[in-house]
């Protein structure tokens, strides 16, 4: 047993010296390549990409950052490829007909990959149009969510119950973002018609000036919540229509903040919010 342990140890001792130490330079090059290669990507993009004046800087830093990240994905990606097909030369695996075999299995694939194609050049349009950018909300033909991953080929989006949706570039037609640059309050609510509606747009628009003034919501509101306009005569009310501005993301928060200070407001002035009414006639 030890005769057979030091036979394998002597046969195994020059490959190791010599294929063995080309491998470990080849994998420590790769890796430190990689690591370098992040470094440069991130430093270079920050100062190349143009900045956007309609931008803040946290939308810039967003936009910058998916950049930095599909960069770093691609490199990475041609770097693994290079350093496992030099593994594989010194393995003795002969690499000449691996590549021949991936270009012909390219070519018998070559009418699917028109798919694939598509999906490559509509990502790199997204990404130079900075159509969205990761953190962002967006929807896409029905499909809703935050923006989790951008890759060259799809982007990942989750959703409010959690659920992840792939979907790849070439399959979107319309993008919806509801993050971009600012977002609204754009609230309708129902008061009665025996309403003051004078009084109705005293107390609206100064509770919107109050969370507007709160310290805790003032930071992501850029336009206080207002009154805008009698939006329409409903069966049983009259509807208002209620507007303003916040930072992106937070109009959901905003919003629904205010519905619960004009629910109090309303309830301390006496401005009711009908129900649904019916007149039934009875013929004797």
């Amino acid at each position: 047993m030890s005769e057979l342990i030091q036979k394998f140890v002597q046969s195994i001792l020059p490959w190791l010296s010599t294929h063995g130490l080309k491998i470990l330079i080849i994998v420590l090059l790769a890796y430190f390549v990689r690591r370098f290669a992040k470094i440069f990507i991130d430093k270079t993009v920050r100062k190349l990409v143009v900045s956007d004046h309609f931008l803040s800087k946290e939308a810039e830093k967003k936009r910058e950052d998916t950049l930095i990240r599909i960069f770093t994905g691609t490199f990475n990606i041609v770097v693994l490829a290079i350093a496992l097909l030099m593994i594989l030369q010194e393995i003795g695996v002969a690499i000449g007909p691996v590549l021949a075999a991936a270009g012909i299995a390219g070519l018998a694939f070559g009418f699917g990959g028109q798919y694939l194609i598509r999906d490559l050049i509509s990502g790199l349009f997204i990404i130079i149009e900075n159509q969205y950018r990761i953190g962002d909300v967006v929807c896409f033909d029905g499909t809703c969510g935050s923006v989790e991953d951008i890759s060259v080929r799809m982007t990942t989006l989750r959703d409010l119950d959690g659920i992840v949706h792939h979907v790849p570039h070439g399959e979107i037609k319309k993008v919806s973002n509801l993050s971009k640059q600012f977002a609204r309050v754009n609230l309708d609510i129902g008061i009665a018609y025996n309403s003051d509606l004078e009084k109705v747009i005293e107390v609206v628009n100064r509770v919107g000036k109050e969370i507007a003034e709160d310290p805790n919501w003032k930071e992501h509101i850029l336009k206080p919540p207002q009154f805008l306009r009698v939006n329409d005569f409903a069966d049983s009310a009259i509807i208002i229509k209620i507007l303003g501005e916040t930072k992106p993301i937070m109009q959901w928060g905003v919003t629904g903040e205010l519905r619960k200070r004009l629910k109090i407001a309303f309830d301390k002035e006496g401005i009711e919010i009908p129900f649904p009414q019916r007149v039934i006639h009875q013929t004797p």
